[in-house]
């Protein structure tokens, strides 16, 4: 088998390297403006940050068009007495934001509920891939009924 090439495509065996930073950036979602017009940014962590954070507190069917979006632990808080609910809800968490924020990788979860109340506090610690940087995000998840 013969490979046939171009004189255009010049030498195909060496391999080309190219090292491209991406910049991490969202919309932040006060939808606050700038005295200039514009709409405020995150930017890297606190872009991803507010993303995970999303993720942790949407229910599934929550999100037009994409129903199993989200981490749906609001449902589970009833059943948090049980020793199997934070194994559940971690579970949840972490499989959720594997699956929709790519630019995180979980490192640990905490939770702590408080039956009476039904609420639950979550800590989620992850790293950010582009600049390896970790963060913490805690957030209180609660049954409003």
């Amino acid at each position: 088998m013969a490979r046939q090439l171009s004189i255009e495509d010049g030498n195909l065996q060496s391999s080309i390297l190219t090292s491209r930073q991406k910049k991490y950036s969202d919309l932040h979602l006060s939808f606050d403006k700038k005295p200039s017009g514009d709409i405020y940014k995150q930017q890297e962590a606190a872009a991803v940050k507010q993303s995970v954070k999303n993720i942790v507190s949407t229910n599934r069917n929550e999100k037009p068009f994409n129903v199993n979006f989200g981490a749906d632990i609001t449902g589970m808080l009833f059943e948090l007495s049980s020793g199997l609910g934070k194994f559940t809800v971690k579970e949840q968490i972490t499989s959720s934001i594997n699956k929709f924020e790519p630019r995180a990788r979980v490192l640990d979860i905490s939770c702590n509920d408080n039956p009476d109340a039904n609420s639950l506090r979550v800590k989620v610690t992850f790293r950010v891939l582009s600049t390896g940087e970790i963060v913490d995000l805690e957030t209180s998840i609660s049954r409003l009924r």
